[in-house]
């Protein structure tokens, strides 16, 4: 299901789109302010689990619209998600062994909606990211996935780590890239799978990383020493393929 308006603006309109059950990934508010209807804001936010953060007037006019955000900006997100379940379902509907994108704070939205675009490709039955620290399905996300978010599923989850132990019991294994890997090609990547591809900048945490069953590095000739986090997902999502088709 598309959205079509992705910043909210002013008290009401916020309050509003809370209660109304719209996916809000990110919520600003004025810093300090404590007055009645910001704190039911607050309130419906932690009931939805949605991120707070609190800044300056000045950061809130600068990513203001309207200028009339009454100290409150939310973030509505472009589509709606799915649950992780919906993953799996789909997975079982076709017949076939789960392979599941899953993200570590990828703050990036091109490279957000290139991943999506190349878990749809790669026959992947859906995308995970968390919460915290991460981009959301925003509106420049579905114009860089080139369509692909229509297709392909994505699940936020308040905790990666926890997720990935509750999919083990559902019988995947995980796989990570990293520098300090075995050799992708080394690795037997059939079966049902989880792809855990890390920050742009920082890689996978450590604490994602630990719960990996394998840890993947990707060959690399070049003078540099890492790739893009959209095109690391590409290499190690088509050598999972090759391997499934095998």
């Amino acid at each position: 299901m598309e959205y079509n308006e992705f910043t909210i603006e002013g008290r009401n309109a916020v309050i509003e789109a809370f209660r109304s059950g719209r996916t809000i990934d990110k919520l600003f508010v004025l810093d300090g302010c404590q007055d009645g209807p910001v704190m039911t804001i607050k309130r419906e936010a932690a009931k939805k689990g949605c991120p707070v953060k609190y800044v300056t007037k000045e950061r809130l006019d600068q990513i203001s619209e309207t200028g009339k955000h009454q100290g409150v900006i939310a973030y509505a997100a472009a589509y709606a998600y799915a649950e992780v379940e919906d993953i799996l379902n789909r997975a079982r509907d076709k017949g076939e062994a789960p392979f599941i994108f899953l993200l570590d704070n990828i703050e990036d939205p091109h490279n957000l909606g290139a991943i999506i675009r190349t878990a749809n490709l790669a026959g992947a039955h859906g995308v995970i990211i968390p919460k915290n620290r991460a981009v959301g399905l925003t509106a420049t996300v579905a114009k860089a996935s080139a369509g692909a978010i229509n297709y392909t599923p994505v699940a936020k989850v308040t905790n990666l780590g926890q997720t990935i132990e509750d999919l083990k019991k559902e019988g995947l294994w995980f796989v990570c890239a990293d520098m300090d890997g075995t050799r992708m090609y080394d690795l037997d990547l059939r079966g049902p799978v989880g792809m855990v591809i890390g920050n742009e900048g920082s890689g996978v945490g450590r604490l994602v990383k630990e719960k990996c069953d394998f840890i993947a590095s990707i060959p690399m000739k070049g003078d540099i020493d890492s790739l893009n986090a959209s095109v690391a997902a590409g290499v190690l999502a088509y050598e999972i393929v090759r391997q499934r088709s095998l």
